[in-house]
């Protein structure tokens, strides 16, 4: 539904970043009739990755704070490398972000047509030509920045013979490759793209959409403001690299808005900001296709890719991306932010809203040898103290529990405040206990810890204030559930995988991005937990179920680790 026009007073600061203030001037300045209209235009060529997450916080966040309207504008100009898969995933992602698109979903194929007529226009005007010279001709006589471009031969072409050429390029009679139609505008240009850029292509691939219909496609660079046009967006939001083409996509929109009566007034204005670069990974969506083609990851959706539905699949939130996204900010100069911040929100989110369970993932058993054999005991256990409204479970607790093999050494050093020989810990939420021996494998591996429990110092009794310096976390050996855990962290080992001259990215891939543990063990409480519920495991980091589990199997993705351990490295590093 389309809103009202927002009225601003001239005196009247809205709070938020250059791009607002822009906005708030063409508002105050009575521009486009006091109408915010934005748009989000992927191309359907691969899945949304954070990056693009930060451009949908952007355009719907700034026409939801104008009182406007986003439109998604799919642009499929590209049948060689679209896919519907891609289109329904764009889709589910930026709902899942929680935002919605005014009206049905756009799609550059539906513009078509009126943009074949602006070209035969553009034609007519005596500002495009069709080129019958190969890419590498074309390419060669673009000059370089400091030294003016070469004309085409086929430049100066009469309007007549261009009109017939780009018909007969329409109807299919010219192979891929044999000719282009080029904007005519000046090969001398300092900006490099506007000497005489391609507007037309031939491509004899079916669309997505159109089918064979088309044997033509259009240029990014003049479909996009074209469809802006059409569409009536205001602001024209892009990333900084498109900061270039702006005195192109106001060259076409000068072709074809003449004589046009504009939407209330309405010509859109691009507007460019600094992409979002993160350290420890790649955006490219080649090379993110290649990592998924060649096998490198399980698929787009593989918990360790930056793509918002491999995120998703390891447990972030829609609100920990669009606070990360607020937190980073809009700036004007490209820079690359650390994935620790994009971690820290998500370990933010989550401390405030999952229950804490207990997990043991490499346990080893341990022998309550004066608990009485076959008791139960239920013990209360908060399940989460930064919420009170979650309330609490009962877990049982019983003579043999698992606590985790790193939880015990034979010879401890001094600051080791965990289990030892003679040595005494808090069960959390049971009792204190007391090591007193232990069994060992022919390999010289605890496989067993055998201690006793002061019976006075349950959880809520008087002997529970008796202090001691460690707490572990347990699991009942015969009430425990066994669970798959996927223990994923970053998927480079380098901080810049992508900016190594003449070294493949694919170099610094993390060996240990991803270590499957097949031995662990949860709380029963978790036998009925569904995909995509998440926890804290107890002292091990934060947790979801993945979609892989199933009733007799339950499987979890490690979401983040309870601390930064990359900032440990690097210091040990340093």
């Amino acid at each position: 539904m389309s809103k009202e026009p927002v009225e601003l007073a001239s005196n009247e600061v809205i709070k938020g970043n250059f791009i607002t203030h822009e906005i708030e001037k063409d508002l105050q300045e009575g521009k486009n009739g006091g109408v915010v209209h934005t748009r989000f235009p992927p191309e359907p060529n691969g899945y949304l990755h954070i990056g693009h997450a930060k451009s949908i916080c952007l355009n719907f966040g700034l026409a939801q704070q104008f009182n406007g309207t986003t439109n998604l504008r799919f642009d499929d100009t590209n049948p060689v490398k679209e896919d519907v898969e891609y289109v329904d995933s764009i889709m589910e992602n930026i709902k899942w972000l929680g935002f919605d698109w005014e009206g049905e979903p756009k799609y550059t194929s539906d513009y078509f047509g009126q943009l074949y007529e602006w070209a035969v226009k553009i034609i007519k005007r005596g500002n495009a030509y069709v080129d019958n010279q190969s890419a590498e001709e074309i390419a060669l006589q673009k000059g370089t920045p400091t030294t003016p471009g070469s004309e085409s031969p086929y430049r100066n072409r009469s309007v007549e013979e261009n009109l017939e050429l780009f018909e007969k390029m329409k109807s299919g009679e010219f192979e891929e490759g044999e000719c282009v139609l080029r904007a005519k505008i000046d090969m001398a240009s300092p900006n490099m793209h506007l000497r005489d850029p391609l507007m037309y292509r031939i491509l004899k691939k079916d669309h997505h959409r159109t089918g064979d219909k088309w044997s033509i496609y259009p240029m990014y660079d003049y479909a996009h403001g074209q469809g802006d046009f059409i569409e009536g967006i205001t602001h024209s939001v892009c990333t900084l690299e498109f900061e270039v083409h702006r005195p192109l996509y106001n060259w076409f929109l000068e072709q074809v808005t003449e004589g046009v009566e504009t939407k209330p007034g309405i010509l859109p204005r691009q507007i460019e900001f600094a992409r979002l670069n993160l350290n420890y990974t790649v955006m490219s969506k080649r090379k993110l296709l290649q990592l998924v083609e060649e096998k490198y990851v399980s698929g787009w959706d593989d918990p360790r890719m930056p793509t918002v539905s491999g995120l998703r699949r390891r447990g972030y939130t829609p609100d920990s991306i669009r606070v990360f996204a607020d937190r980073i900010g809009v700036a004007k100069r490209d820079g690359v932010i650390d994935v620790a911040v994009l971690e820290h929100c998500i370990r933010e989110d989550l401390n405030s809203t999952t229950p804490r369970v207990y997990a043991v993932l490499n346990p080893v058993k341990m022998i309550i040898t004066n608990y009485p054999e076959g008791k139960v005991e239920m013990m209360e256990a908060i399940n989460n103290p930064e919420d009170e409204s979650m309330g609490s479970r009962e877990i049982p607790f019983s003579r043999e529990i698992y606590i985790e093999k790193d939880d015990f050494m034979i010879d401890p050093p001094k600051k080791f405040f965990r289990l030892g020989p003679g040595r005494e810990v808090r069960l959390k939420n049971a009792y204190i206990i007391k090591c007193e021996d232990y069994k060992l494998d022919d390999n010289g591996e605890v496989t067993e810890i055998y201690c006793t429990c002061d019976p006075d110092t349950k959880s809520g009794m008087e002997g529970s204030k008796r202090k001691v310096k460690g707490t572990l976390h347990w699991v009942s050996v015969e009430q425990s559930v066994p669970a798959e855990v996927r223990l994923y962290d970053r998927l480079f080992s380098d901080e810049n995988p992508d900016g190594h001259e003449g070294v493949d990215f694919k170099d610094f891939l993390n060996t240990d991005s991803l270590k499957v543990l097949t031995t662990a063990m949860v709380e029963p409480g978790l036998k009925s937990a569904k995909p995509l519920d998440k926890f804290q495991f107890q002292r091990l980091g934060y947790f979801c179920v993945d979609k892989d589990s199933r009733e007799d199997k339950l499987v979890f993705n490690r979401t983040v680790p309870l601390r930064d351990s990359w900032a440990k490295k690097a210091k040990k590093g340093k």
